[in-house]
């Protein structure tokens, strides 16, 4: 029934996604105490809401807008899931938000398959992605996927290689207008942003290194599924399924490079993951094996989630 519910792209899709994420999230603010602390506290928690509606309505458009899945709702449906595993993302405002500019960087890079606009796309793209980077610095690995992108589809002219170069200049001066016009002064730390850590002791509960394993579980399953079967993909389609296998394994040079390594930094692996899901599923023939997995994947999520509340 679930399979066959999130088939095709419903309304009553979203209203179920929308109050199940409603659920979860109130749930985890309520168990932290968040929920009435202070009136900061619920605008706080008013943005990270808002951010992350907008993170599933950009999941919902990247993949149903660029054909990169069927007219289906499995990316959306895989995407809560994989939140649910980590819970502790919905107090994390800065990487939610960084990975929100991730997203508009990704839906202007995969657009480029059309050639309509390549110099304002690859400007808008790389815009994003330095924003991104003022939030959670090493999110400034997703500059390569720029790079490859424009190999991949419009590395002829050489205009376009000087182009993020001047995203990046443009984000310097906004910086710095609004850090002197707000504030006074003008400060930003490199040293300290770009700190590197590779010690992974970050992870220290039980329930942590589960949800952590689930993750392995699923994204290998996931990416490894769809890489074998990038050859079945239409002509057509091929470059931009490069762009997400990129995508995702860009966001695991982020969470490897990240200092104090929790399990929310792989937020944005989410969104390239939920879309090879959806793919994965949409592939199987078997009707019982796609509900019974899916009913496996829900099941394991919630089971996971109510045990880190």
């Amino acid at each position: 029934m679930l399979a066959s519910l999130f088939s095709k792209t419903r309304p009553f899709n979203y209203i179920i996604t929308g109050i199940f994420f409603c659920i979860a999230f109130f749930l985890y603010q309520l168990a932290l105490g968040n929920v009435f602390s202070s009136l900061s506290g619920m605008g706080q928690n008013a943005l990270v809401f808002l951010v992350l509606v907008a993170s599933f309505l950009l999941v919902n458009f990247i993949s149903l807008r660029n054909a990169l899945t069927k007219k289906d709702n499995y990316a959306v449906l895989l995407y809560l899931l994989l939140v649910l595993l980590f819970p502790a993302i919905f107090v994390k405002t800065k990487l939610i938000v960084a990975n929100l500019f991730i997203l508009l960087a990704l839906r202007r890079l995969v657009s480029l398959k059309t050639l309509n606009a390549p110099k304002e796309k690859i400007f808008d793209a790389s815009f994003w992605i330095f924003l991104a980077t003022l939030f959670h610095f090493w999110s400034i690995i997703f500059i390569l996927l720029v790079f490859i992108s424009i190999v991949l589809h419009t590395g002829k002219d050489y205009k376009n290689w000087l182009i993020p170069f001047v995203s990046c200049f443009c984000v310097w001066v906004l910086y710095v207008f609004f850090s002197l016009f707000f504030s006074g002064k003008y400060e930003l730390n490199f040293q300290e942003m770009m700190q590197l850590d590779f010690n992974f002791s970050g992870v220290k509960t039980t329930m942590e290194r589960m949800s952590l394993g689930v993750y392995v579980s699923i994204s290998f399953l996931f990416f490894v599924s769809q890489i074998i079967d990038y050859q079945n993909k239409p002509l057509n389609m091929q470059t931009s399924f490069k762009q997400i296998y990129f995508a995702f394994l860009l966001s695991i040079v982020v969470y490897v490079l990240s200092a104090h390594k929790t399990n929310d930094l792989l937020v944005f692996s989410f969104a390239p993951l939920a879309i090879l899901g959806a793919n994965m599923f949409e592939k199987m023939e078997r009707y019982v094996l796609k509900e019974i997995s899916l009913y496996l994947l829900v099941l394991i999520s919630a089971v996971v989630f109510v045990l880190q509340l």
